[in-house]
Formats: C-alpha cells, structure tokens, sequence
C-alpha cells in the first residue's frame, strides 16, 4: 500500500492493465447479482432525481415501473444504492446490441444532463472505502477478465484508464501525484 495525499492506495493499482471491453463483457459490471445497485454517495441521490426527467426515455418499461413502485434508490444515508431489476440489473441498465448500457450516461453524452453518472460506476472496478481516511482498492471480479486481457494486449495500465474518474474524485494536482507514483514503482518493478 503506499499514501497519496492522505488516499491510503492498494499496490495493485499501478501495476494491474484494465481497459473494458463491452463488446466481450456486454456491461457485465451493471448487471451484477446481489440485488444492490451501484453505491451512491448521498449528494448522488439528488443528482438522479434532477436527472431522471432525461434519463427516463432510455429506460424499458420494466425499469419506469420500478422506479414508480419503489424509488430509484434504496438504503439510508450513507448507504444508498440504485435499486434493481430482478436482484441484477442496475434499474438504470438499458440495452444496445446485447450489451448492458448506463442510461444516465447517454444523457450525459447526448447533452441532457451536465452530472455523468455515479462515482462507483466511473470509478470500476476501483471501490473506495472510508474509515478516517479514503482506502482505494482494485475489486478483481471475474466478468472483468475480458478487461484485464485488453488492458495487456494495449499496455493501458489501470490507473490511466482511469483517469478522469480519479480526477473527478480527487482532482489533477492529486493525480499527477499518485500517477507519478505509479510510474516510480513501475519502473523500479521493471528494473529487477
């Protein structure tokens, strides 16, 4: 583990390759079983709602139901969630040629909405934990070995994929930071 700023960080960050492959996963990471959505922070659950007017035409049926019937999100604050469909998919899933899509990050690209999506989903497969101080960790799942493969074969190390989600949460000056770091135990790795 080594600290940036005071973001305590799991070594695997900068030494896994990660780059999502849709076409092979088909989204799997919104689709996940267990019946609770993506984690929210509580300023995310107002950010649905202003949302939701836009992000509703790209929903099916089902999900509008759902929505209508039990909210978009579920727990207390602090522990919010999007709900699910059927214990799976995200409530916010829809699909494009089989493959499992974010409906409120079509609205954010299509110009609708200036909020792109939820923190946790940016952020994937990294989830960070808060006990005093934030703790950053890979979540290796299997349905992301099609990722971790891409990630190889284009030399895209993880904490590049990621970084505007890492820029969104901690901003540039921090992750120039923790990029060079990266960099440093890359290289000294690659020395030995």
């Amino acid at each position: 583990m080594f600290t940036i700023g005071e973001v305590v960080i799991e070594d695997q960050l900068a030494g896994e390759k990660f780059f999502c492959d849709l076409v092979k996963c088909k989204g799997a990471c919104c689709t996940l079983p267990g019946g609770r959505g993506a984690p929210l922070q509580d300023s995310e659950v107002e950010e649905l709602e202003k949302a939701y007017p836009f992000v509703q035409r790209y929903l099916s049926d089902q999900s509008k139901r759902l929505i209508k019937q039990h909210g978009m999100v579920e727990g207390l604050p602090g522990s919010y969630a999007t709900t699910c469909v059927d214990d799976n998919d995200c409530v916010f899933v829809y699909y494009e040629e089989g493959i499992a899509r974010c409906a409120v990050e079509r609205a954010y690209h299509q110009g609708e909405i200036q909020w792109r999506k939820p923190l946790s989903c940016h952020l994937f497969p990294v989830r960070i934990s808060t006990n005093g101080a934030d703790r950053v960790r890979y979540e290796k799942i299997s349905e992301c070995n099609t990722a971790r493969t891409a990630g190889r074969n284009l030399d895209m190390p993880l904490f590049k994929f990621l970084k505007d989600a890492l820029i969104r949460k901690y901003g540039m000056a921090w992750y120039e930071e923790f990029y060079a770091e990266c960099e440093r135990r890359n290289s000294l790795l690659s020395s030995l």
